[in-house]
């Protein structure tokens, strides 16, 4: 399953399937597939990553979100909307700063690439059978 954060992009869970040399693994990896205003992208380069088709991409759940921090769901969606608007600004003027997402990862500008790094953490809670392969594959 996908979450779309509007404005910024979506996060997914996707298995992968890696042929060893005796046997066959499948890793749950971390995706992240940017979905921003391109003028806010201009002479910046980042991974072109397409979601699966068969991944289910459900919209953020501001609801859940303001259960989690006790804030009205309008005041959340606000929040993350100015954030993700503060960023593309931030992005559009050069200043690359890197945008943290709490236990998932970060993205970040370095030399004109914008990417996304998910947590050690965050791919071993994901992987519990073969979390070596799932973070070298991340």
């Amino acid at each position: 399953q996908g979450v779309l954060v509007p404005g910024l992009g979506t996060f997914a869970v996707v298995p992968e399937q890696i042929n060893g040399t005796e046997e066959v693994y499948v890793v749950q990896r971390p995706m992240f597939q940017l979905d921003m205003d391109m003028s806010c992208l201009r002479e910046l380069v980042f991974p072109t990553v397409l979601m699966p088709g068969d991944i289910e991409i459900m919209p953020l759940d501001y609801w859940w979100l303001s259960q989690a921090n006790s804030l009205p769901p309008d005041v959340v969606r606000g929040c993350v909307e100015e954030t993700i608007l503060l960023y593309s600004f931030q992005l559009r003027d050069r200043q690359c700063p890197a945008f943290a997402f709490e236990n998932i990862g970060i993205l970040s500008c370095q030399d004109n690439v914008l990417c996304m790094q998910f947590h050690c953490s965050c791919i071993a809670g994901l992987e519990s059978q073969d979390t070596w392969l799932a973070l070298l594959l991340t």
